[in-house]
């Protein structure tokens, strides 16, 4: 699975090849080791090893329509109206459809809690219409869902139905220090269940227009990578490995790994609202020390009492830090009771956030310094969240009806309801052995029409399910199920 970012550091143009890791739970703590004495990290390997599976994604073959350019098309074109049976002069472009290939893909993934969720990342389960799930301990293969995903993040939250998985113990990302040896675990190359060692070599990197507050590390990452973990000494998560950045598209360079701080705030949204929810500030900027270094260029002497901090480049109309009286010229020196350093800092803790959260933002304007609480905001300049509701807010488990039922009931398909455990469902009153064969007049036949209707449901403006269907009598039924609550 790869993912490229296209520049690195003026003057440098790298390839990044994305991979990824995933979450965890709690141990017990690996022994210290004296200063000075060698680190052993077969404790760590020992401790996250069960925890990271491989992740195999499968999109099928599909019929697509394609445009393609005929360059005799308009040199024939009929000014007959089609009597030679050539185009109508359109620009020498025309349609067709092809047969797309059956795709398999490959990536890791980190166990986050027993009961079967996993945390990979995006590019690793995008698009696939199949996902498996093997585990490391015993290569027992589970077929999973996506519960939500991030592009921009690059994270997604995939779920296998499981129990008593070796979940991994998930460490607070802020309290890593560069210089840290910590391990990449994943199934690089085909390689599965493979552990390279290194140190973290910097914090806070911003890698490319979405993934951003990146852990750097020397420690081996490649293919096959994404979505496995990098864990501490004690072989706590610390991080899910993203991408690599290298000039050969090989390990010769660097590793970057998604934070566990933005990683726990990323699954909790996915549980909660089935989608990521971003928080905006509103400013556009950059680094101190660059924006003075670029002025120097130019000629121009500048002095904004500070070499750290972010520089306040353009304030969004109508944004959080519009609202808050935050300028252009403004330097950002502490947000949320943090120091902000480099713009890393900065989106590293709005990621945390959601719209609607408050924060207190410390700026200097004119070397004085200022103070002011803003309420952030959401991609489309309010405070809302935006629900993206799951399978899993229904609360029950179904199968396909069996082909004794078709018999019995005549019928061709349908979802068989065999659990009840609350949600939506048992809000609307649907019982235990009814069995779905319409959503909104989507047709039933496998648990993927569901959630497709869920999704499709929770994304219009009712966000509501009619459900038709027939009770094991035979007697036809039907219920309507609200989404969210007003």
């Amino acid at each position: 699975m790869k993912k490229i970012v296209k520049s690195f550091v003026p003057v440098m143009y790298l390839m990044f090849i994305a991979f990824s890791a995933a979450s965890c739970n709690k141990t017990q703590a690996a022994p210290a080791v004296p200063a000075g004495q060698p680190v052993d990290l077969t404790y760590a390997a020992e401790k996250s090893l069960p925890a990271v599976v491989y992740i195999k994604s499968v999109t099928n073959s599909k019929v697509q329509t394609v445009e393609y350019s005929d360059p005799f098309e308009d040199f024939f074109s009929d000014p007959f109206g089609g009597f030679f049976g050539r185009g109508q002069g359109n620009n020498g472009t025309r349609k067709r459809q092809v047969q797309t290939p059956k795709r398999a893909a490959a990536g890791s993934g980190v166990i986050i809690s027993a009961d079967g969720y996993i945390v990979t990342n995006n590019h690793v389960v995008d698009g696939a219409d199949e996902l498996t799930v093997t585990l490391n301990e015993n290569s027992k293969e589970y077929s999973a869902r996506i519960i939500g995903a991030d592009k921009a993040t690059d994270l997604a939250l995939i779920k296998i139905d499981a129990k008593n998985l070796p979940a991994i113990v998930i460490a607070n990302s802020d309290d890593v220090k560069v210089g840290e040896w910590v391990l990449a675990v994943g199934n690089p190359l085909g390689l599965n269940n493979t552990v390279t060692a290194g140190i973290v070599s910097a914090k806070a990197r911003t890698m490319g227009q979405g993934v951003s507050s990146m852990i750097q590390t020397d420690a081996a990452i490649n293919q096959g990578n994404s979505g496995g973990a990098l864990v501490n000494t004690r072989g706590e998560l610390i991080g899910i490995n993203a991408m690599l950045a290298s000039p050969t598209g090989s390990n010769i360079g660097y590793g970057f790994a998604i934070p566990t701080t933005i990683v726990k705030k990323a699954v909790e949204d996915f549980k909660k609202y089935g989608t990521y929810q971003r928080a905006m500030i509103g400013i556009k900027g950059s680094d101190v020390n660059a924006y003075v270094d670029m002025e120097k260029e130019k000629g121009n002497e500048v002095d904004l009492g500070t070499m750290e901090g972010i520089y306040v480049a353009e304030v969004v109309e109508d944004g959080a830090a519009a609202d808050a009286g935050i300028q252009k010229g403004d330097v950002l020196t502490n947000v949320d009771g943090q120091k902000v350093k480099q713009f890393g800092d900065l989106q590293g803790i709005i990621a945390q956030k959601r719209p609607g959260d408050k924060i207190t933002v410390k700026f200097l304007r004119n070397k004085k310094e200022k103070s002011v609480t803003l309420t952030l905001k959401n991609e489309q300049g309010n405070t809302k969240v935006v629900k993206n509701a799951d399978v899993d807010v229904l609360g029950i488990d179904v199968r396909p009806v069996t082909e004794s039922q078709k018999k019995q009931l005549e019928i061709s398909y349908g979802l068989e309801v065999l659990k009840v455990n609350g949600g939506k469902m048992k809000e609307a009153g649907v019982p235990k052995g009814f069995i779905i064969q319409r959503v909104n007049d989507d047709a039933m036949k496998s648990f993927d029409d569901l959630q497709e209707a869920v999704k499709k449901a929770s994304a219009s403006k009712d966000q509501m399910l009619v459900i038709r269907g027939l009770f094991p009598t035979g007697k036809l039924g039907g219920f309507v199920v609200y989404l969210q609550n007003e």
